[in-house]
């Protein structure tokens, strides 16, 4: 059935071929994209013509109008039906009854309309007070009626936009900035508005209204592509859920993928990822074009009198060999030769970088349209100029971004491109691959002065993710790239060598301070022989933090951080000669002493609670940010030796919402002529809400837990149902493994799991089921993950079988999916 059959239906139903016929357009499998949209309109314009009509004599005097999306001729399955009623004021009674005429049957169908009753002189008035309102008048087209009026409100409209643009365009793009604040960047968002994010259809049309002021226009090249595909994608959305939606929720992502025609909601994300980025560079340039022409507008007269009424000549600064300031921006100098000067594109961005100034648009495009290829290796200019962009801080962001809009990036490092708008479906990770790597160059440009070589961190912070691109861990397939990239940019062996070895090893030192026991020589010695060296171990110290601090504010914390540095000391000294020794074990101090005795007295629980300063509050006194992990207080706690202890106290503390950061535990030894044991377990705590709860009412619950009389199980899952957990993607399952020769003392079993209230205490208690005591524990959550490390030993104190231990794993994982 074509479009024409499909009209034509509609027109002989009436609102119920309508609807027959709109239901068989959108069903049409062969069809969609902009012919649809296109088709779709033209199938309501017909219907409302008809409203229009209705079997009486058609009104003089009175016009139907569509505006917004509707007026562009592009409507999606559940878009808005903008309609204005225009009339010349002569018969108010006629109005009303057309008016209703034509919104009732909208209405029945369950069309959703936004409309308005007015004359020209009422629309231009209310376009005046309103800027939303003008730029859908901005799109007006005919639809029924009296064509002359219809033709007089544009062209009035239009007119007054035009005039008024100097008042209206600042106005246009503070709105724009204040939704942009408000959604955020459309091009990272894992469950982006396709519509109000940054990048979105809003600033599309945003971008349609200042070329229609004739003050400016935008960049053409990809523009009206990329509009289509957020289009395309949105139509798919409206369809798979069959509402009127523009957020791309992650449970409905495969399902648009599908719809689409694409492989998987990866594929749909970094389609609309690119859109988004074309859309939000188009509007970059194009609002700083504005700002050029009213700043212009405002100082010409000045000028002019001083000149005698000569055009004043523009003046231009040099800031480097080939390139030079002009009017805010940086340009290419009159006697550039981009076609033989290969460096150039780099010269020019780390100028601008260096200059904090966008790179123009004229510029890059003319760099990108004559860019030669480097020679293998690169010359030392090159790499120098690569480096010192990568070193510029904050300007680096918006100057890569132009040189990648062009491709520029892609020409220099191929690799770049598959990595470009990948999405990290990561709670923790907020930035997309490519732009993650720029943010970590921004963050190390800060700590170069800590390393004694900043172009190796520079260019290891570029690279350190950039096997994410590729099957498999990114950390090896990233150092092969990263010998491939470093080499061909001109870094000789030795420092190739460094840069593999920080790109595979990036996540060692947050990982083993996070899950391994710090005082276990062997966990020393195994960053020692994966490092190499001192210089290697300041390099990679300043990549963790600047990788972290790239990533989102729960992949770094003081915690984090002190554990860190406390493991790099140990390496650095390790380095120095001063080898570890096997750590005796350490005598308990009279804290922890007394707590035993007492608990041994009393046959029940002692505790007690080392808070530290409130960590918001000591941040606002110093007028600092609050630490988004702060360290927690300590918890100690002794009982006597019996099973069951570590579920227990996890479960209690979970209870009462304390995080737990890390977890100790040993048995104390009763003084001589006393028969028995205390167990005393040191904990690092954090409570998830508010303050933290009394020590007496955390005992009161651990005698309550260890005798048996308090469900814990049961009360977590109670707590748990009453606030069922956001509907979404469904988490992987968890995994957990033994880690080899981690340690000389006891076997490390990891888990990775799903966080979730009461997780420790099920590993607990799985743990004890299994007959093994745990040493110590090494919690780390980042965002939705948790990631333990619990060293375990037999019942005699040695490290497990490598059989029982796998088999001790392999229960634990069974028990954590169950």
């Amino acid at each position: 059935m074509t479009s024409t059959d499909v009209r034509t239906d509609a027109e002989d139903s009436g609102p119920s071929g309508y609807a027959a016929a709109r239901l068989r357009l959108l069903q049409e499998g062969a069809q969609s994209g902009p012919p649809r949209r296109s088709a779709l309109a033209e199938l309501t314009d017909d219907w409302l013509t008809g409203l229009f009509g209705a079997g009486h004599s058609e009104p003089r005097g009175v016009s139907l109008v569509a505006v917004g999306g509707y007026g562009r001729g592009e409507l999606s399955p559940r878009s808005d039906l903008d309609l204005l009623l225009l009339h010349d004021g002569s018969d108010d009674e006629a109005v009303a009854a057309l008016a209703d005429r034509i919104w009732y049957p909208v209405w029945d169908l369950g069309l959703a309309l936004d409309h308005s009753v007015r004359t020209p002189a009422e629309a231009r008035k209310t376009a005046g007070e309103d800027l939303k309102v003008q730029l859908g008048l901005l799109d007006a087209r005919h639809i029924a009626g009296d064509l002359g009026l219809t033709a007089g409100l544009r062209t009035s409209v239009l007119a007054d936009w035009r005039n008024q643009a100097p008042k209206r365009l600042p106005e246009l793009q503070e709105l724009c900035a204040e939704r942009a604040e408000r959604q955020g960047e459309l091009q990272y968002l894992l469950e982006p508005d396709l519509k109000e994010a940054r990048g979105g259809l809003r600033d599309a049309t945003a971008l349609r209204a200042v070329a229609a002021s004739w003050l400016a226009d935008a960049p053409r090249e990809g523009l009206a592509d990329a509009r289509r595909r957020l289009l395309d994608a949105r139509d798919a959305l409206h369809l798979t859920t069959g509402r009127a939606t523009d957020r791309l929720a992650l449970q409905e992502q495969d399902q648009v993928a599908a719809e689409l025609g694409l492989l998987d909601a990866d594929t749909l994300l970094r389609q609309v990822y690119e859109a988004a980025r074309v859309i939000s560079y188009a509007s970059d340039v194009t609002w700083r074009e504005v700002g050029r022409v009213l700043r212009s507008r405002a100082v010409r007269p000045r000028l002019r009198s001083m000149l005698g009424g000569g055009k004043p000549v523009p003046e231009r600064s040099p800031l480097a060999e080939g390139v030079v300031e002009q009017d805010g921006e940086v340009v290419l100098a009159r006697a550039a030769k981009p076609d033989r000067d290969p460096v150039l594109p780099l010269r020019a961005a780390a100028a601008a970088a260096q200059a904090g100034l966008p790179l123009s648009l004229h510029a890059v495009r003319r760099l990108a349209a004559a860019a030669r290829p480097l020679p293998t290796p690169w010359p030392a200019e090159a790499r120098e100029q690569l480096v010192t962009l990568l070193g510029s801080g904050r300007p680096t962001v918006d100057v890569w971004e132009a040189l990648e809009a062009e491709g520029l990036i892609t020409h220099l490092l191929p690799d770049w491109e598959r990595v470009r708008c990948r999405p990290q479906r990561n709670a923790v990770h907020i930035w997309t691959v490519d732009r993650h790597l720029i943010e970590t160059a921004v963050q190390a440009s800060e700590m170069t002065r800590r390393v004694h070589r900043p172009d190796l961190l520079l260019v290891a912070a570029l690279l350190h993710d950039i096997g994410k691109g590729w099957p498999g861990d990114h950390s090896v397939a990233g150092e092969i790239i990263a010998r491939d990239v470093a080499a061909r940019i001109g870094f000789d062996r030795e420092d190739v060598a460094v840069l593999a070895t920080l790109v595979r090893h990036h996540l060692l030192l947050v990982d083993t301070a996070t899950r391994r026991d710090l005082e276990d020589p062997a966990t020393v010695r195994s960053v020692a022989d994966a490092v190499g060296s001192p210089g290697t171990l300041e390099l990679l110290h300043a990549l963790t933090e600047s990788d972290a601090l790239a990533t989102g504010p729960a992949a770094w914390s003081s915690w984090r951080a002190s554990l860190v540095s406390e493991l790099v000391q140990r390496v650095d000294a390790l380095f120095a000669g001063d080898v570890p020794e096997e750590p005796e074990p350490a005598a308990p101090t009279a804290e922890q002493e007394r707590l035993s005795i007492e608990a041994f007295r009393t046959g029940g629980p002692v505790l007690s609670l080392r808070a530290r300063p409130d960590d918001a509050v000591v941040a606002e006194e110093k007028g600092e940010k609050a630490d988004p992990e702060p360290l927690g207080v300590e918890l100690l706690i002794a009982v006597p030796d019996q099973p069951g202890v570590l579920p227990a106290v996890a479960g209690v503390l979970a209870m009462h919402r304390l995080t737990v950061r890390t977890a100790e535990l040993r048995t104390f030894d009763l003084p001589d002529g006393v028969e028995g044991s205390v167990l005393l377990l040191n904990w690092r705590v954090a409570a998830e809400y508010g303050s933290l709860p009394q020590a007496a009412r955390l005992r009161s619950d651990l005698v309550r837990a260890l005798d048996g009389s308090l469900d814990i199980a049961g009360r977590l899952a109670e707590r748990d149902a009453a606030y069922p957990r956001r509907r979404g993607s469904v988490a992987p399952p968890p995994r957990v493994t033994v880690a080899a020769a981690a340690s000389r003392h006891a076997t490390v079993i990891e888990v990775r799991a799903q966080d979730a209230p009461g997780l420790l205490h099920r590993i607990g208690r799985a743990l004890e089921d299994a007959h093994v005591r745990v040493r110590s524990a090494h919690v780390s959550t980042l965002g939705a993950n948790a990631v333990d490390a619990f060293y375990v030993t037999g019942p005699k104190g040695t490290p497990l079988p490598s059989d029982e231990a796998a088999s001790v794993a392999r229960k634990l994982e069974e028990t954590l999916r169950g």
